[in-house]
C-alpha cells in the first residue's frame, strides 16, 4: 500500500520511500522517513494534494510523491 491509497482518518507507517535523486532526498527532507507515524488529516476535493500530520506538523504533499512512499496502516 503507498499513502496514496491511505484515507482521510487513517494512520498509517512508513515501510519504505521509494524513488531516486533529488525526488527521495526532498521526501526525506520533509520528514518522511522509515518507521514514521503519519496520520492522513484531509485530502483536497479534486484528490490533490494531501494535508498530513508528520512528526507533530501539517504538511501538504502531492499525490506524485505520496505514490512513492510505501506504508502499512496502524489505524
Amino acid at each position: 500500500m503507498t499513502l496514496k491509497d491511505a484515507r482521510v482518518g487513517d494512520t498509517v507507517k512508513v515501510v519504505r520511500v521509494e524513488g531516486e535523486g533529488p525526488i527521495k532526498r526532498r521526501i526525506m527532507d520533509l520528514g518522511i522517513t522509515k518507521g514514521v507515524e503519519i496520520y492522513v488529516r484531509k485530502v483536497a476535493p479534486l484528490g490533490d494534494p494531501f494535508e498530513l500530520t508528520v512528526r507533530g506538523y501539517e504538511l501538504s504533499v502531492r499525490k506524485e510523491d505520496a505514490k512513492m512512499v510505501s506504508v502499512e496502516k496502524i489505524s
